[in-house]
């Protein structure tokens, strides 16, 4: 079992930048997919982007690419979503996620893969 655990966000003016970070407790992180999603109010969940327990391989949605960058620090279990140029529709709660212990060099990118979730952080863009 790995419980994760974010932080960061808050109020952000358009244009500006936040980082939201996530640290896991539990075994076998560095063998862990790690993912960020975010739910607006009255909107489906969006999956953001997802990184390799490596780190060597990235994906993103395609309404980020440019804006966020995903990152990875398996010396200290955490994970991090960095975003720039924020807009009032990126305002949402950002959850991380994790898989389950994975082998290989796959890297998940739909919801489905990643069963546990952190509680969420608040990102709010003021317009």
């Amino acid at each position: 079992q790995v419980q994760l655990v974010e932080s960061g966000g808050g109020y952000v003016q358009t244009g500006g930048s936040a980082r939201v970070s996530c640290v896991a407790s539990g075994p076998d992180f560095v063998t862990r997919a790690m993912a960020w999603l975010r739910q607006a109010p009255g909107k489906e969940r969006e999956f953001v982007a997802s990184i390799s327990g490596s780190g060597s391989s990235i994906y993103y949605a395609d309404f980020v690419k440019g804006s966020f960058t995903i990152s990875r620090d398996n010396t200290k279990n955490t994970v991090y979503l960095q975003m720039n140029n924020l807009k009032p529709e990126d305002t949402a709660v950002y959850n991380c996620a994790a898989t389950r212990p994975l082998s290989g060099t796959w890297l998940p990118y739909t919801t489905p893969d990643f069963p546990y979730w952190g509680q969420g952080t608040q990102v709010t863009v003021s317009s």
